[in-house]
C-alpha cells in the first residue's frame, strides 16, 4: 500500500467511526485504526498490513467496559459478540467501496 492509498484508507476509517458501535446502534464514535490478528503481516513482520484494518473506538479496541468488550481483552468473547475480524472487515470494505 502507498503512502497515498494508506492516508486515504485512514480517513476512510475514521470517518465511518467504531464499525461496532455503529453495528449496535450506538452513533457514530471516534476510532483507532485495529490492525487485524493473526492474519497476513507486512513485511516489518509486527502487523498486519494496513488493509487489514478496521476502525474501533478505545472501549471495542483495547479494554472493554460499560458492558461492552474490547478486541484486546478477550478476542474470542470479542468475535463472539460482534462478529469475526474478517466479518468486520468486509463489512468496512463495502462501506468504504460505497464512499468512491
Amino acid at each position: 500500500m502507498t503512502p497515498k492509498q494508506r492516508k486515504k484508507r485512514f480517513a476512510a476509517l475514521a470517518q465511518i467511526g467504531c464499525i461496532v458501535c455503529r453495528n449496535e446502534g450506538l452513533g457514530d464514535t471516534p476510532a483507532e485504526i485495529h490492525h487485524l490478528k493473526g492474519y497476513q503481516y507486512s513485511s516489518m513482520g509486527k502487523r498486519a498490513s494496513d488493509e487489514l484494518s478496521i476502525p474501533l473506538c478505545p472501549i471495542h479496541h483495547r479494554h472493554g467496559g460499560h458492558g461492552h468488550v474490547g478486541y484486546h481483552q478477550s478476542p474470542d468473547s470479542f468475535e463472539s459478540r460482534y462478529g469475526t475480524q474478517t466479518e468486520l472487515l468486509e463489512q468496512v470494505n463495502a462501506i468504504i467501496d460505497s464512499m468512491d
